[in-house]
């Protein structure tokens, strides 16, 4: 018999009203904002009575991953097995999670809804258009490019430097053509000429604030802080001088509020925000998971990519700005990746192969030594495939007793729940343990420079980081302008250490190129995109669009 595809699996999933999985939050039909039957947003009133700072928090539980391969981790796919898990062992949980972007799911990579028995559903809907998020995000960027333009057309009374405006207009699609654009065209009456470009909708500044805010105050205040460009004086104008930020906060309104879904097992799940982790912080809102924090006793979210990327700017830059302290990192690791990672083609990864696998290994140790750092217990969770022996297995777990670590397999993908009651068992005893004494990489206090080089080095095991010097006075300016104090976002490939997406494992002896930084004064970081990784990704050579139909019953097929 045949093995269900996941959107084969999703569909056949029976869902409960939301009023009832809301229930379970102790959220009453009064406080949701219906979108359909089955998902629904939660009223910023309810946010506001159950928030600031009242009442105990729950402990606070990380999962990432090892580095990424086509071969694939399962980092919410883990993260759904053991919220489910822990509802099976009597704990109250609940899972914190990122919205899909529509590019990637026409592109390679697919949704980001998990995968077999451990999703969260109506996976065609969370995946797609969702509850309109993502529209609103772009809605609010680009009505802030327009007003830009706008205002260069017309008087210009803030002297802007059409050459030197750093604001980008974006879309939530994989779009190459669009990097970079000349704007203006065709005659005095369509505005002023100039070179500009699109980013994806995940990484624009927009997206990090709202993501990163703590209230609608917040919100607007962050976007009013906004710097879009210098003036031909090369002073930094903002988004509060042009008047913007009210107009904007008004489009996103109703999307600030957290989202409220479920998993197959009518788990409740929150997703709201869904920064990339590779061009941006890549953690889900700040909103929702104070709120989470208050509506259970473990909360359970996840940061994208690998652990050098995601991981590193949850503790570094959203813990940091939210006051939050996890309380344990759970590791996700595959057998498949890890042979990926000592050197096995794709093709070859279903034969058993000890040797690889221990050469694989030596990524998994760069990330829990990485993980070490920040004062954060850690455990590994094998997500088990069926064609995974328990030689394999074994390797991975005598590999983790090493350094004190316990790797568990969890088999979360095929069994659900069930599959990760031992992996949630542990987490459980790592929070209660009191062990975490969590503490970010770099201080507030350190230059912008070394910051990024303290990155490099204790998390990339780089060996310094290189710039021209456009850039390198670029770290300077900022620091003049009094955003010395902020974090480092790095924008780097996700599948290496290093800057070049070949170089696997565990490499040392690389320089990290800084080829550009971006001020995010609203977001309050500063992005620094090293070597050749794109804001604006491409579509590949087959891209999923071509597998994705309606079929003759209306369902939507193709979607992974």
């Amino acid at each position: 018999m045949a093995m269900k595809s996941d959107i084969e699996i999703a569909q056949a999933a029976t869902l409960e009203p939301i009023e009832d999985i809301a229930a379970k939050l102790g959220i009453g039909a009064e406080d949701l904002i219906p979108y359909g039957h089955d998902k629904a947003k939660i009223s910023a009133d309810f946010i506001r009575r159950n928030g600031n700072g009242k009442g105990k928090n729950g402990k606070l539980i990380l999962v990432t991953a090892v580095s990424p391969t086509p071969a694939g981790e399962g980092k919410t796919t883990t993260t759904v097995g053991i919220g489910d898990a822990m509802k099976l062992i009597g704990r109250k949980a609940l899972i914190c999670l990122r919205e899909p972007s529509l590019g990637p799911c026409f592109g390679m990579k697919g949704g980001a809804a998990g995968g077999g028995y451990a999703q969260v559903v109506p996976m065609t809907d969370i995946n797609l258009h969702f509850t309109g998020d993502f529209h609103a995000i772009g809605a609010a960027n680009n009505l802030l490019a327009a007003l830009v333009d706008n205002h260069m057309h017309w008087e210009n009374q803030l002297n802007i430097d059409p050459r030197r405006v750093t604001w980008r207009r974006v879309v939530d699609m994989n779009d190459r053509a669009l990097r970079t654009i000349t704007s203006g065209l065709g005659g005095y009456h369509n505005g002023v000429v100039r070179e500009a470009g699109f980013d994806i909708t995940v990484a624009s500044e927009i997206m990090a604030i709202f993501c990163l805010a703590t209230d609608l105050k917040d919100l607007e205040t962050r976007l009013g802080n906004i710097v879009i460009g210098y003036t031909r004086d090369n002073e930094p104008v903002t988004v509060r001088e042009l008047n913007a930020h009210g107009a904007m906060t008004a489009l996103l309104r109703d999307a600030f509020q957290p989202n409220l879904v479920q998993t197959m097992e009518n788990n409740p799940c929150l997703m709201h925000g869904g920064p990339f982790a590779n061009i941006a912080h890549g953690c889900n809102s700040v909103m929702a998971t104070q709120a989470g924090l208050k509506l259970a006793d473990y909360v359970i979210t996840e940061a994208g990519f690998g652990a050098d990327l995601g991981a590193e700017k949850f503790f570094n830059i959203k813990c940091r700005k939210a006051g939050l302290a996890p309380d344990a990192a759970v590791l996700v690791a595959t057998i498949k990746a890890l042979k990926m990672q000592g050197g096995v083609a794709k093709d070859d990864l279903a034969a058993e192969n000890v040797e690889a696998l221990q050469k694989g290994c030596k990524n998994l140790e760069r990330h829990m030594r990485n993980l070490a750092k920040f004062g954060v217990p850690v455990t590994v969770a094998i997500n088990r495939y069926t064609a995974d022996t328990d030689a394999e297995v074994a390797v991975i777990q005598e590999f983790c007793e090493q350094f004190g670590v316990k790797a568990i397999s969890s088999t979360h993908w095929a069994d659900g729940g069930k599959g990760s009651i031992d992996l949630a068992e542990h987490i459980v005893a790592l929070c209660d343990s009191g062990a975490a004494q969590f503490r970010t990489l770099y201080g507030d206090d350190m230059s912008l420079w070394e910051k990024t080089a303290t990155i490099a080095r204790e998390i990339y095991a780089a060996d310094d980081i290189i710039a021209d010097k456009k850039v390198r006075a670029e770290f300077v300016r900022f620091e003049q302008e009094g955003y010395g104090k902020y974090p480092i976002c790095m924008a780097k490939t996700q599948t290496s250490f290093s800057t070049d997406p070949n170089l696997l494992g565990a490499p040392t002896g690389h320089v990290v190129p800084i080829r550009e930084i971006r001020l995010a004064a609203g977001a309050e970081f500063i992005v620094v995109i090293c070597g050749a990784i794109m804001t604006m990704p491409g579509l590949p050579r087959v891209p999923a669009a071509n597998n994705i139909r309606v079929n003759d019953e209306g369902r939507i097929e193709g979607l992974f």
